[in-house]
């Protein structure tokens, strides 16, 4: 979608959140804020350039740690028009353990969730470069998250 609005939010490198419910005792990075926004281009491409997310502990069940992953939100013409969704990155043996990555029951629908790593995209000697297409619509879409209240 062009000139759309994509908001991320992530863990840093040592999976803690910069939010005050977090108390993972992984440090906290100052120059590192855990979130960012952008507008999609006329083509609805879009560029964020941040760290890769550690995984980190939850606790919903005995040694249980949720994958490296980047939350998306895309805003439609208001805030109250917004869909959510999460990022994975390939290979991680975590997500056989995960809930969440796990309740998306079709598998295909799951590896759309898995950004792919892209050479082309990667900064020489600065930055690994991922891909991930955020699908809304028909066969190809990529799995949202269920609206629920806060």
């Amino acid at each position: 979608m062009p000139h759309t609005l994509v908001e991320i939010w992530q863990a840093n490198a040592g999976g803690r959140y910069v939010h005050v419910r977090d108390q993972h005792p992984a440090p906290l990075d100052p120059n590192f804020t855990g979130a960012g926004r952008a507008l999609t281009d006329a083509d609805g491409r879009y560029r964020f350039v941040t760290i890769k997310p550690g995984a980190y502990p939850w606790r919903n069940h005995h040694n249980a740690w949720r994958p490296a992953h980047i939350h998306f939100s895309l805003f439609g013409p208001s805030f109250l028009s917004r869909v959510i969704t999460q990022m994975y990155f390939p290979g991680d043996p975590l997500f056989q353990y995960d809930p969440i990555f796990q309740s998306v029951t079709d598998e295909r629908a799951r590896e759309r969730l898995v950004s792919r790593f892209d050479l082309a995209t990667t900064e020489p000697e600065w930055a690994l470069g991922y891909q991930f297409d955020i699908v809304l619509r028909g066969r190809s879409a990529t799995p949202l998250e269920e609206p629920h209240d806060h």
